[in-house]
């Protein structure tokens, strides 16, 4: 019989539970994302980008909206990556479009969406072709006694967070795992939903992985059979043995332990890793199985997630934060580390 996924565990924090509450997304300005590409746009090219600055609407719908404009199908329309709804976003967005065929896009109008630069290129911009995102995160109603957040703040600056996935991976109550478990139940699902649903089984797997090197203090430590990954990139190497080199390296944040994501092939890791990661899955046999059964590939990810260009100011009973991640990780998971915090966005759907 399939695990029914109803609640996410509270999975544990590195830098101990927060003593300190606090209140995010009490309005979507509250909670800036700004995409950042990580290469040059050449002005020319067949391919043209736009830069949409988009306030309580997710990727998806701007993505029709300026297919609806421009006449063509939403599949023409590219990003790199999803960016929270309910917040203010700068993103991405590429059209194959020549100039012979040029759109006029002044008259283009959409609530909550306004385009903020337009620029030509040579390629079509591709999902996961991001370096990552630059944040800016207000939490409110912190209270007037700053001290332990501070702390908080300068820890977390100096060792990062562990990497786990946020919840918004799992969806609304858990929806994303429980369609995992009806698909690997043999349901037929729409391809939108068996995406979700495979990310969300292999993301839930991860998390448990990670959560076992928290409690065993070794999320930031790199071990024997460990496979480094170096930071900011998906390049991964096997550890045979940890020397001064590698601890050094690794205190500096250029390379990161890392947890496999479960699918069918063989493990990359060995010895006492191994076995925590083989441990950790054998609990959720119906979601390893299914991956597998479903051809998802193995792969791996950092354990520990660094931030970059950190930064915070209090403003009275809120603290303002401004931080850059590498493309897949989670705000929400920085947060986690520093309060516990009430999400005060409304999660609705267009």
């Amino acid at each position: 019989m399939s695990t029914i996924y109803t609640q996410l565990p509270d999975w544990p924090r590195a830098h101990g539970m927060p003593s300190s509450t606090a209140e995010i997304r009490t309005s979507n300005s509250d909670f800036q994302v700004t995409e950042q590409l990580g290469y040059e746009l050449s002005g020319e090219g067949e391919h043209l980008y736009l830069l949409i600055e988009k306030n309580g609407a997710n990727t998806n719908w701007v993505a029709r909206q300026l297919a609806a404009y421009s006449g063509l199908r939403a599949a023409d329309i590219s990003y790199s990556g999803l960016k929270d709804r309910n917040a203010v976003t700068r993103q991405w967005f590429s059209i194959h479009s020549q100039r012979k065929n040029q759109i006029d896009w002044s008259g283009f109008s959409a609530d909550g969406v306004n385009i903020v630069e337009q620029i030509r290129h040579s390629r079509k911009l591709r999902r996961g072709a991001h370096t990552g995102n630059h944040f800016r995160i207000c939490l409110r109603k912190i209270g007037d006694d700053h001290s332990h957040i501070d702390q908080q703040l300068k820890t977390i600056a100096v060792l990062g967070v562990p990497n786990y996935f946020g919840e918004q991976r799992f969806g609304h109550g858990c929806s994303n795992l429980q369609s995992a478990a009806e698909l690997f139940a043999g349901k037929r699902l729409a391809k939108p939903v068996r995406s979700l649903a495979l990310s969300a089984a292999r993301s839930f797997l991860f998390n448990d992985i990670v959560a076992a090197r928290v409690l065993a203090g070794t999320w930031n430590q790199l071990l024997p059979g460990d496979c480094a990954n170096l930071d900011g990139s998906g390049s991964i190497f096997k550890v045979t043995g940890v020397d001064d080199v590698l601890r050094r390296r690794c205190a500096e944040m250029d390379i990161h332990p890392s947890a496999c994501m479960w699918g069918r092939g063989e493990l990359l890791s060995d010895q006492q890793v191994a076995a925590v990661e083989r441990s950790v899955v054998a609990q959720h046999q119906n979601l390893a199985d299914g991956l597998v059964a479903k051809g998802v590939d193995m792969s791996r990810r950092a354990v520990r997630l660094a931030l970059r260009d950190f930064s915070w100011e209090f403003v009275d009973e809120a603290v303002w934060l401004q931080f850059f991640l590498v493309r897949g990780s989670f705000a929400t998971s920085v947060l986690r580390e520093i309060a516990d915090y009430i999400d005060g966005s409304q999660h609705a759907n267009r």
